[in-house]
């Protein structure tokens, strides 16, 4: 099997119904089995990107280029055995079991008129096992708690199977410990499987904590790329997100940390 390609967003701007562009002329490379963080403050333009990469939006200008080619190019079925997405919020599917939200993800693999192979009955009880859910299978997705939830979307995309995996914000609405919870088992997914993870991220201590690599955006432009060691300081966090703080070393693990400072009143 080929190796994997990195992801190419190929000088790519957007705006929303023609007005002020939302994206302008961005250009930037994802590493292919690495985990990506796209941070930035609210209205930067993370989450359009994220789903322009996702071909959710097309773009006005430029291309996103995967290993299979422009992503916007391809028919949807292949363009989703390519890349898995999961959304700030999800599609409601809250009269459905967790089996048969699950399920959902055979879809690019199935064919027209056919029912679930061994495959894809094998494929949604392995993603089931991997989040520790194959025990609530038949429990409708209403009753679920918010990290459980999140746990069956996780799922949706290991039964996918896409090489590239785009989440945007997926620790939202999620306690501290569902938040870990979840970037813990997407952390697994890239060391154990070798997914290339993009996900859009509000906390920037998580990002550092967890990403490989940073894209940092402000008013719809790249304004840094690189490591969490050799990009984060208190001058980026300043210039992304107007606050000021100290970046220090974690005690554990001597990991980058920023500590917000409070104005002097």
């Amino acid at each position: 099997m080929p190796a994997l390609q990195d992801i190419r967003v190929d000088h790519v701007s957007y705006s929303y119904d023609g007005r002020l562009p939302v994206l302008n002329d961005v250009d930037a490379s994802f590493a292919a089995g690495r985990i990506t963080a796209i941070i930035g403050g609210n209205g930067s333009g993370k989450s359009t990107l994220l789903h322009t990469m996702a071909r959710l939006l097309t773009p006005r200008e430029g291309a996103v280029i995967i290993d299979r080619g422009n992503i916007h190019s391809l028919a949807p079925r292949i363009a989703a055995q390519s890349v898995g997405i999961l959304l700030q919020e999800p599609e409601t599917m809250d009269d459905l079991t967790v089996y048969d939200v699950v399920v959902q993800g055979r879809y690019p693999y199935r064919r027209f008129l056919k029912g679930l192979l061994p495959e894809d009955q094998s494929a949604v009880h392995a993603a089931l096992r991997r989040v520790q859910l194959l025990d609530l299978s038949s429990r409708k997705l209403h009753t679920l708690s918010g990290g459980q939830k999140q746990r069956v979307w996780i799922a949706l995309l290991l039964a996918q199977d896409s090489d590239y995996l785009l989440l945007d914000e997926p620790t939202t609405f999620l306690d501290l410990a569902h938040q870990i919870e979840t970037l813990d088992i997407v952390s697994r997914l890239n060391r154990e499987r070798g997914k290339t993870v993009v996900m859009v991220l509000h906390d920037i201590n998580q990002a550092i904590m967890y990403a490989d690599h940073l894209v940092v955006m402000k008013e719809g432009h790249i304004l840094r790329t690189g490591t969490p060691e050799e990009i984060v300081d208190s001058h980026l966090i300043q210039e992304a997100f107007g606050v000021s703080c100290q970046v220090v070393c974690h005690p554990q693990g001597g990991c980058k940390y920023c500590v917000p400072l409070r104005a002097r009143r």
